[in-house]
């Protein structure tokens, strides 16, 4: 009984050693690996920009231009599978990790230039093409998320695995789609040709990040699989290259964590706010018909606009103070209601239904017809209420800028002709302005949507 005892806790070791063996084998990076050599010479070979490779960069940001003009998403993936970039943010990674001084200062002197060729190639195109509104695709690419850098680091590291087999695969092309380095570039350009300071920065930025975070995945790697690192014959030199390498990566990762740092925090902030606002500022007598975030790391703020009933002060003060349960903090929050110079919506009713009322009394001969045609005026306008959130989602197809919809039956005064009339307005809020044709495509849609002659469009 007692021996029997003993050859369970042995049993069971054994099971989890060929546990734990099966894993290691089936997460072993050094099987089918390709000499270590062979590897950092292939990395090498991509790294210049001169002759063929850089024309194939010319080539390649003049289609990924025009993808993001014409919002083609099939235009900018096949840019993004010609272009070499990868070469010299692999090769700073690399050199990094093998302490290889030389491979690092032709990295960095590569892609400087291939940036620069890069911006310039994307601002010539967009500073004489014809169509100069900003696309979704292209706003897409003004401002980095948390999403941007996990993709960085995980295409990263796929990418050096990929690179260090005997047989290469296809994860490196799909790790140039995936971290989408070329795109953040032209929209840079697009900024420096249309003088938008904002949209450069913040896609240089994104630019920035994927880098950083490709270059850091490599090291990691390249460390991680014990690379070689460069000999030197003079110790002195050796131990001259190590500090600089050591002060180039310190003051690339710490960099890039902060700025990391700063981005999980606004998306979380950013998650929080849109929760708040859909839990605590639903209330049923007023209506939400705008928000905005506005993110700083010092102080944030959610402006929101109501229409319908007053929102107390009271109530405003009991809401700012709910924003710390939210993990608001140091958030303000700004209300503007109806009172503010918005006209109230039960008002702006009151006061069709009583137009109509004057304007149609002659024609009118008795208390049925007219009980008649008040109701026929209010179902119209519950239909034109059920309508509003259906319209809302068709619009949203053909213009996916499209952020709010509001529409309703407004009174019109006619100060010449002293005549009034009532009019179908239509209130639409886009991320970006549209330009003259698209608004004229969604007015001549609403018109025939709604049956109305004519549609008084305002746009936000």
């Amino acid at each position: 009984m007692e021996q029997e005892n003993t050859k369970k806790p042995l049993r069971l070791r054994n099971k989890i050693l060929h546990l734990l063996l099966f894993f290691r084998d089936r997460f072993d990076l050094h099987e089918g690996k390709e000499d270590e050599l062979e590897t950092i010479d292939y990395i090498k070979k991509n790294i210049e920009f001169k002759g063929a490779n850089l024309w194939i960069l010319i080539f390649a940001i003049f289609v990924a231009s025009v993808g993001l003009n014409v919002n083609s998403t099939a235009v900018i993936i096949g840019a993004m599978l010609i272009s070499p970039l990868m070469g010299p943010i692999m090769g700073i990674g690399m050199a990094a990790g093998i302490n290889d001084f030389e491979l690092l200062k032709r990295s960095l002197k590569n892609l400087g230039i291939a940036v620069l060729i890069s911006i310039l190639t994307s601002t010539f195109y967009f500073a004489f093409t014809p169509l100069n509104d900003a696309q979704s695709e292209l706003l897409a690419r003004t401002e980095p998320s948390i999403w941007d850098v996990l993709i960085a680091l995980f295409g990263g590291l796929a990418g050096i695995v990929a690179g260090s087999r005997k047989e290469k695969s296809n994860a490196i092309p799909g790790v140039a789609i995936a971290t989408a380095l070329m795109p953040p570039l032209c929209t840079a350009g697009y900024g420096l040709a249309t003088g938008n300071l904002l949209y450069f920065f913040g896609a240089f930025y994104l630019f920035f990040i994927n880098s950083v975070f490709i270059s850091l995945s490599t090291y990691l790697i390249v460390r991680f699989m014990k690379y070689p690192k460069k000999e030197f014959m003079d110790p002195t030199r050796e131990k001259t290259v190590k500090r600089y390498i050591t002060i180039f990566t310190i003051l690339t990762i710490v960099p890039s964590v902060y700025l990391a740092y700063n981005i999980v925090s606004r998306t979380i902030w950013e998650k929080n706010a849109k929760t708040f606002i859909q839990t605590e500022l639903d209330f049923p007598r007023a209506q939400i018909i705008a928000s905005t975030l506005n993110y700083r790391p010092d102080s944030s703020g959610i402006e929101v606009s109501f229409v319908g009933e007053q929102i107390s002060p009271d109530e405003i003060e009991r809401l700012q103070n709910k924003l710390q349960v939210f993990s608001l903090t140091k958030t303000y929050l700004r209300i503007k209601q109806s009172g503010d110079g918005t006209p109230d919506l039960n008002m702006l009713r009151s006061d069709v239904l009583k137009d109509l009322y004057e304007r149609n009394e002659s024609l009118i001969q008795s208390k049925d017809q007219k009980i008649a045609f008040l109701e026929s005026e209010l179902s119209q306008y519950a239909s034109t209420s059920k309508q509003v959130m259906d319209l809302g989602r068709e619009a949203k197809v053909n213009h996916p800028n499209l952020v709010s919809f509001s529409m309703n039956r407004a009174v019109i005064a006619n100060i010449q002709e002293e005549k009034q009339d009532t009019l179908l307005m239509a209130y639409a809020q886009f991320k970006q302005r549209p330009n003259t044709q698209e608004l004229n495509k969604f007015e001549e849609w609403l018109k025939v949507r709604t049956k109305a002659d004519t549609v008084a469009l305002i746009i936000n």
